[in-house]
């Protein structure tokens, strides 16, 4: 047994904190793993001058090569490999191919709710297979909304499956998802440092091939499809009712009414904004009616008549508060409804908009990004998970996920649409997808790929050198390229890359691999193969699948090691645990994606999802227990 030396209490230390921070996120993950790094760095150098000064009894070194393994995560190929996917998915997504190939499927589902779900994950799993998870879901959620509703199909029989399916088809590929990339690069690390190597060993110097793990992440597919189609599918809740009306489906009736300025009104003379806008009262104004004619976004500059008819988004009590102060009328037997809210000249919409992960607005309010002026767009309601909101929505925190009911017209949806802080999710009139490079854009994806399966080159340079050409070609523009890259992602990597060279270094994965180990007494190989996929599941469900990937990796090297058995097998384990994450919304991004469209609650994942993760450790594990020697 190792012995537990103040370097492993540190590194414990640091783990538990980081784990605590990525779970409760008091601040966004990339910070907290920016924190690790620098706390990673410092620990050596710090620890010695406490000890030159006598306070502790003797240094500790976290890593071998300070600073440089401290920043390594910035050069990791894994790092610039993700970072290069990202732009690849983008001149993808921007060619519009998804959603073209979205539209005729959708058009085969009709009201059938198997074909809708078969269709559903039937796209999004392949899809997910060659560009980012991530970017994938955000593509396809309009068109599934779309099918749900034009199906009569509540929307949460289709998000979940649509989320867990992206992760099915991530485990197809090595770029699949980052997990993988990360996973490849860590385990060749850790490899390449292994003085007197195993066949084994050697194998996973040079990481994971293109398609080396296509057969297993094949065989979890068909049983994740199988699943849904038959149990999972009555599993999943119907908390959206299907309605044609959106402010039906939100519940709008108490909250928006049709009021008339009176002719004794001290409203009269003053401007919208001085009046109505810039209010202590909880009120938010849709649009005006004067005569015959229909006003949106931005009604600030206006100047208020006698008979201006507004449509005021409030609750019964302010609304009183409002009348008895501002000389208003109630219209009476008005009741405001899609139709009533889309008269107006300039063809308005009523849409929800999915607030993105990675979006800039995460942890900031409506009214402190000023989103009124900011997108000329009101705010009538605000969805999280199964919780509807629709008053004093103007301070509270955005989260990734949450689902805001926006009115605004044509125009501010489509700025909304190409604004890379939200998703649309339903599908809009869009008039700038580059289908002349569709193409193109296939050609250099194959290529991508081509190039890495045959080992002509690394993947991170077939990557790198496909996002130069989508740029080259004309798929993406020059300035496209920084808007197209989740630097939230980039970060994260960077920052969790160096505790995976530190729980190696001060022999903290040696320490768990030894407490590991003693479960050989009680259960076969296999057994502790599956025991390693059922921890990582359960830690990825909690924090960062790419955190759980760094920290369990070297443990599952070491216990292998110990065990006299194949770390390829227990490398690849960690992987697809870490890779599929179906218990809580928070697991992994895509879950989160979809929780606010889906108006799912927390226990909806462990419902679905635990019977799907526990299918899938016993699935995974005897696959690779057939597929690769133990």
């Amino acid at each position: 047994m190792a012995a537990l030396t103040p370097e492993i209490l540190l590194v414990f230390a640091l783990v538990t904190v980081v784990l605590v921070l990525f779970a409760t996120e008091p601040v966004p993950v990339d910070i907290t793993a920016l924190g690790l790094m620098v706390a990673l760095m410092v620990g050596g150098p710090l620890s010695q001058q406490l000890a030159a000064a006598g306070l502790i009894g003797g240094p500790v070194e976290l890593l071998p090569d300070y600073p440089s393994d401290g920043l390594a995560g910035f050069a990791s190929t894994a790092t610039i490999t993700v970072l290069a996917m990202f732009i690849l998915s983008d001149g993808v997504q921007r060619t519009g191919i998804v959603q073209i190939l979205g539209r005729k499927l959708a058009a085969l589902t009709g009201d059938s709710e198997t074909r809708q779900l078969g269709a559903t994950m039937g796209v999004v799993a392949p899809l997910s297979g060659f560009i980012n998870n991530t970017a994938a879901v955000a593509i396809l959620l309009p068109m599934v909304t779309d099918i749900a509703h034009e199906g009569n199909t509540s929307p949460s029989k289709l998000l979940i499956p649509l989320s867990y399916a992206s992760m099915f088809g991530g485990t197809l590929t090595l770029i699949g998802t980052s997990t993988n990339i990360l996973a490849s690069e860590v385990a060749a690390d850790i490899a390449s440092d292994v003085a007197d190597p195993s066949p084994a060993v050697v194998e996973l110097q040079d990481g994971f091939s293109m398609f080396e793990f296509t057969a297993l992440g094949a065989i979890v597919t068909v049983v994740g499809f199988a699943y849904f189609l038959v149990v999972g599918r009555y599993l999943l809740p119907s908390r959206i009712e299907p309605e044609d009306d959106l402010a039906a489906e939100f519940r709008l009736s108490e909250y928006l009414t049709e009021v008339v300025v009176r002719e004794d009104s001290p409203l009269v003379g003053q401007t919208v904004r001085d009046a109505l806008v810039e209010t202590e009262f909880d009120v938010d104004l849709v649009q005006l009616h004067r005569g015959d004619r229909v006003f949106l976004e931005p009604l600030g500059p206006k100047t208020i008549q006698a008979g201006d008819l507004f449509t005021v988004r409030t609750d019964r009590e302010t609304l009183v508060s409002l009348l008895d102060a501002e000389g208003l009328e109630v219209v009476p037997g008005m009741q405001v409804s899609d139709e009533e809210l889309e008269r107006a000249e300039a063809v308005e919409n009523l849409v929800e908009v999915v607030v993105a992960p990675g979006s800039h607005v995460v942890g900031e309010s409506l009214s402190s990004v000023n989103f009124r002026q900011r997108y000329d767009a009101t705010v009538l309601a605000l969805r999280r998970g199964g919780e509807l909101i629709r008053k004093r929505m103007d301070d509270i925190r955005l989260r990734v996920g949450d689902t805001l009911l926006v009115q605004a017209t044509a125009d501010s949806i489509q700025r909304l649409d190409t604004n890379r802080d939200f998703i649309v999710a339903q599908e809009i009139e869009r008039h700038d997808y580059r289908e002349e490079r569709i193409p193109v854009a296939i050609g250099i994806i194959l290529a991508v790929v081509g190039l890495a399966a045959v080992d002509l080159l690394p993947i991170v340079v077939s990557a790198l050198g496909g996002a130069v050409a989508m740029v080259l070609t004309g798929c993406l523009k020059p300035g496209e390229v920084y808007d197209a890259v989740q630097w939230d992602v980039i970060i994260l990597l960077a920052g969790v890359i160096p505790l995976g060279t530190a729980m190696q270094h001060t022999g903290a994965a040696l320490y768990l691999a030894d407490l590991l180990v003693q479960t050989e007494t009680y259960l076969p190989v296999v057994a502790v193969l599956g025991l390693f996929y059922v921890l990582t599941a359960a830690l990825t469900n909690v924090v960062s699948n790419n955190a759980s990937v760094v920290l369990m990796i070297p443990v599952a090297f070491d216990t292998a090691a110990r065990l006299g058995a194949s770390p390829y097998a227990f490398v690849l384990a960690v992987t697809f645990a870490a890779s599929t994450a179906f218990m809580t919304p928070v697991g992994y991004q895509t879950n989160l994606f979809v929780y606010g469209p889906g108006g799912y609650k927390f226990t909806d994942y462990a419902v679905v999802g635990t019977p799907l993760q526990l299918i899938f450790a016993v699935v995974t594990t005897l696959g690779i227990a057939m597929l690769w020697p133990l």
